[in-house]
Parts: structure tokens; sequence; C-alpha cells
């Protein structure tokens, strides 16, 4: 996989609750014609509000529509390491470029039994696998020894890390030195530790599809070193994920963007959800939103 922005995927959905695959397509095109280095089916894709089998068909439907353009990373975090296991090796036999998974989050584990479920997912296939350290959202922040331990026996290739838990920057730079600077790490706070991160030698970042074209910019900024006009960028964007405060509200400021710029028919999410946008915030949004425009295209 090449060094860049992947865009999490927003799963458009119809009045009966199934996903839309026109519009999916519709998103997945503009996505790749934005410049996304690939694509990944993660939280806010709302892969834990489907059934396992829903979940594969939602992952098959995008590979078809992908159709080996740009690599696909799909999510198969479970509850136990039975669920995320059988999920990973029906996402390597689809087609699946790589795996990432959360740890189980409504049963807590020790560490060792943390690291007994990843090892299983890693072992379960041959493709890379992502740790997703999603403390932020569910659970608790993984142990940076787990870390360490998975890279001694799987190496940086087959085990690669999405840090999220605070302080990322922080963690992120011990991860590197476990790693000896070889850990491949994905910034998942929607660019805003970018500024921070970038320089700790990312192999990319993992923002919603909301505003790929404006991630993009902000990526290109700070690998030309154009940090004027990154932090510009960065403020803005820092301001719309400030309306994000959980998953379920990832998933309407998301959508909302989506329906914005004509690529969503309808910001439906899959219930129950906690997050319902005001007519204040959209206002809100908007005026953000219009000014991001703005700096990123002048």
């Amino acid at each position: 996989m090449e060094r860049g922005v992947y865009c999490v995927i927003q799963t458009p959905l119809d009045k009966n609750d199934n996903i839309d695959s026109d519009v999916l397509k519709r998103e997945i095109d503009w996505l790749i014609a934005s410049g996304v280095k690939g694509l990944v089916l993660a939280m806010v894709s709302e892969v834990m509000r489907f059934t396992a089998d829903e979940r594969r068909g939602q992952w098959q439907v995008v590979l078809k529509i992908v159709d080996k353009r740009v690599p696909l990373i799909v999510s198969v975090g479970g509850e136990s390491t039975a669920i995320a296991t059988a999920l990973a090796r029906s996402a390597e036999a689809d087609g699946a470029t790589a795996l990432m998974a959360t740890p189980p989050a409504s049963f807590p584990a020790t560490s060792s039994e943390i690291y007994t479920y990843y090892a299983a997912i890693i072992e379960a296939v041959k493709i890379p696998l992502i740790v997703q350290d999603a403390s932020n959202y569910m659970g608790q922040p993984l142990d940076l020894q787990l870390y360490g331990d998975l890279i001694e026996k799987y190496g940086t290739d087959r085990v690669q890390f999405k840090p999220e838990a605070k302080p990322v920057k922080e963690r992120a730079a011990a991860l590197q030195e476990i790693a000896k600077g070889q850990a491949k790490i994905f910034e998942g706070q929607s660019g805003i530790d970018l500024l921070d991160t970038h320089p700790l030698g990312l192999m990319g970042t993992m923002p919603g599809g909301e505003i790929p074209w404006a991630i993009i910019k902000l990526w290109d900024c700070l690998e030309s070193n154009d940090l004027e006009l990154a932090q510009r960028i960065h403020d803005l964007v820092s301001q719309l994920v400030a309306f994000q405060q959980n998953i379920d509200g990832y998933v309407a400021v998301e959508k909302y963007l989506l329906v914005k710029q004509g690529i969503f028919d309808s910001a439906r999410q899959r219930g129950p959800v906690r997050t319902i946008l005001s007519t204040q915030v959209k206002s809100e949004i908007d005026q953000i939103f219009e000014k991001l425009v703005k700096v990123v295209n002048n």
C-alpha cells in the first residue's frame, strides 16, 4: 500500500435501512477521483450495526465497485476471537487488501488475552492487520507493550497500527521507538493529529470520507512542508471535528456533509442514534465548510 490518505467509507442507506448500492458507487467513484490511496470499511461505516452476513455483503459490494482501482481495508473486529477470525478469513477470501480490528469492548480483557486475540487474527490470514486502538470511543487504551510483542513476532509489514488513544502524539512516538522507527502507523482522528504525527513517519491517515479534498490537501502540504497552509486547513478541519464527539456524531456530520455535496441522497443512519443535528448546528457546520472550501481552493 502507498503512503497517503485512506478514507473510511460512509454507508448510504435506503428507506428500508438496506445499503443503497447506486449511491455507494457514486461515493466510491468520487473518493477515488479525489485521489485517495485506498478505502476503508470501519466503525463510521456502521459495520457494528450490520449482522455478520451483512458485513460480508457490504465489503463484497465495495470490492466489486472498487474493482482493484485502490486497496480496500476491511474492519473485522468483534466481541470474540471466533467472530473476528471468521470475518478475517472471509474478507481475505473475498479480496480485501488488508484488515483492521478493534479489540473487544463489551467484555474487557487482559492485555495477554488481547494479544492472543490479535495473534489469532494475524495467523488466520496472510494479508496485513492494522491494530486499531479505538479507546477514545470504546474500551481502554491498549498496552504499548502489546504493540512491541506483536511487532517482535510478526514484523512491521504483517502488523500495522492506528493508535487513537490520547495522548496520540506521545503514544505514536513511543510506538516508533519500540519499532525502531519502522512501525507503519495511520493517523485516525480525522486529520486533526496530522500536524503532530506526520513528522513521526506516518504510513497515512484514515479520515472519514466527507471531505477527502481537504484532507488530501492537508497531507500534501505536510509532505511539501507548506506548514502555513497546512495549519489553516487543520484549524478548520478541527472545527468540524468538534461536532463529532462520538461515533454516532461522526456518522451524523459526515453523512450531512455528503448530502450537502450531492454525493448522498439521505443522511439516514441505522438506529437507535444518539446524535441528531439541530438546525443551528447544521448552520454552523455550513459556515465552517464554506471557509474550508475557500482555503483549500485558493
